[in-house]
Protein backbone atom coordinates (compact mmCIF):
# COMPACT_ATOMS: atom_id res chain seq x y z
CA UNK A 1 0.00 0.00 0.00
CA UNK A 2 2.01 3.78 -0.80
CA UNK A 3 1.07 6.39 1.25
CA UNK A 4 0.50 10.16 -0.31
CA UNK A 5 4.08 12.17 1.12
CA UNK A 6 3.25 14.11 4.21
CA UNK A 7 0.99 11.86 5.83
CA UNK A 8 0.84 10.95 9.04
CA UNK A 9 1.45 7.27 9.58
CA UNK A 10 0.32 5.47 12.98
CA UNK A 11 3.17 3.15 13.40
CA UNK A 12 4.41 1.21 16.55
CA UNK A 13 6.68 3.29 17.77
CA UNK A 14 6.52 2.55 21.46
CA UNK A 15 8.62 0.17 23.73
CA UNK A 16 8.10 -3.30 24.19
CA UNK A 17 8.56 -6.13 22.86
CA UNK A 18 8.64 -6.21 18.94
CA UNK A 19 5.95 -7.82 17.82
CA UNK A 20 6.69 -11.51 16.95
CA UNK A 21 9.52 -13.64 17.47
CA UNK A 22 12.24 -11.56 15.79
CA UNK A 23 14.86 -10.93 18.66
CA UNK A 24 16.43 -7.29 18.47
CA UNK A 25 20.01 -7.01 18.04
CA UNK A 26 22.13 -6.28 20.74
CA UNK A 27 22.78 -2.42 21.81
CA UNK A 28 26.26 -1.28 23.13
CA UNK A 29 25.43 0.48 25.63
CA UNK A 30 27.64 3.19 25.42
CA UNK A 31 26.19 4.26 21.60
CA UNK A 32 24.96 7.82 22.17
CA UNK A 33 21.52 7.47 20.69
CA UNK A 34 21.01 11.00 18.74
CA UNK A 35 18.16 11.94 16.12
CA UNK A 36 19.50 12.50 12.91
CA UNK A 37 19.44 15.82 10.45
CA UNK A 38 15.58 16.28 9.27
CA UNK A 39 14.36 14.23 12.00
CA UNK A 40 12.39 16.00 14.56
CA UNK A 41 10.44 15.40 17.65
CA UNK A 42 7.08 17.60 17.96
CA UNK A 43 4.58 17.56 19.99
CA UNK A 44 0.82 17.95 18.44
CA UNK A 45 -1.26 20.12 21.04
CA UNK A 46 -4.27 19.61 18.71
CA UNK A 47 -3.91 15.59 18.92
CA UNK A 48 -2.30 15.86 22.13
CA UNK A 49 0.14 13.35 20.52
CA UNK A 50 4.11 13.23 20.27
CA UNK A 51 5.28 13.18 17.12
CA UNK A 52 8.32 12.03 14.66
CA UNK A 53 8.34 14.32 11.77
CA UNK A 54 10.26 12.75 9.02
CA UNK A 55 11.11 13.71 5.63
CA UNK A 56 7.47 13.20 3.75
CA UNK A 57 6.61 11.29 6.68
CA UNK A 58 5.02 11.75 10.10
CA UNK A 59 4.87 8.49 13.27
CA UNK A 60 2.48 9.16 15.83
CA UNK A 61 4.54 8.16 19.01
CA UNK A 62 2.34 6.07 21.43
CA UNK A 63 2.78 5.17 25.11
CA UNK A 64 6.40 6.17 26.76
CA UNK A 65 8.32 6.54 23.40
CA UNK A 66 8.57 10.19 23.62
CA UNK A 67 9.80 10.17 26.73
CA UNK A 68 12.64 7.76 25.24
CA UNK A 69 13.39 9.09 22.31
CA UNK A 70 13.81 13.06 24.37
CA UNK A 71 16.86 11.32 26.51
CA UNK A 72 18.38 11.02 23.25
CA UNK A 73 20.30 13.91 22.95
CA UNK A 74 23.53 12.48 22.06
CA UNK A 75 25.09 12.87 24.72
CA UNK A 76 23.48 10.07 27.01
CA UNK A 77 25.22 6.74 26.20
CA UNK A 78 22.19 3.97 26.38
CA UNK A 79 23.44 2.87 29.63
CA UNK A 80 22.29 6.35 31.16
CA UNK A 81 19.17 6.41 29.26
CA UNK A 82 18.29 3.59 30.56
CA UNK A 83 19.25 3.79 34.66
CA UNK A 84 17.25 7.58 33.92
CA UNK A 85 14.28 6.08 32.84
CA UNK A 86 14.20 2.88 35.70
CA UNK A 87 14.44 5.67 38.20
CA UNK A 88 11.30 7.24 36.69
CA UNK A 89 9.49 4.18 36.07
CA UNK A 90 10.57 1.69 39.46
CA UNK A 91 9.27 -1.54 38.71
CA UNK A 92 9.18 -1.04 34.80
CA UNK A 93 11.16 -3.58 32.46
CA UNK A 94 13.06 -1.02 31.73
CA UNK A 95 16.74 -2.82 30.74
CA UNK A 96 14.99 -5.40 28.10
CA UNK A 97 13.02 -3.02 26.87
CA UNK A 98 14.33 0.14 25.92
CA UNK A 99 17.60 -1.46 24.20
CA UNK A 100 15.17 -3.47 21.91
CA UNK A 101 13.04 -0.56 21.32
CA UNK A 102 16.24 1.79 20.35
CA UNK A 103 17.64 -0.93 17.96
CA UNK A 104 14.03 -1.17 16.30
CA UNK A 105 14.58 2.91 15.67
CA UNK A 106 18.00 2.97 14.62
CA UNK A 107 17.12 0.11 12.08
CA UNK A 108 14.34 2.85 10.77
CA UNK A 109 16.56 5.02 10.40
CA UNK A 110 14.73 7.04 13.15
CA UNK A 111 18.39 7.54 14.93
CA UNK A 112 21.59 7.65 14.60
Amino acid sequence: MSRTPGTSTRTDARPGPAAGPAVAPAVDPAWRPALPPGIMLRRDRVREADLLVLPERVVVLTGRAADIVRLCDGRREVAAIVGELADRFPGAPVPDEVPAFLARLREQGWLR
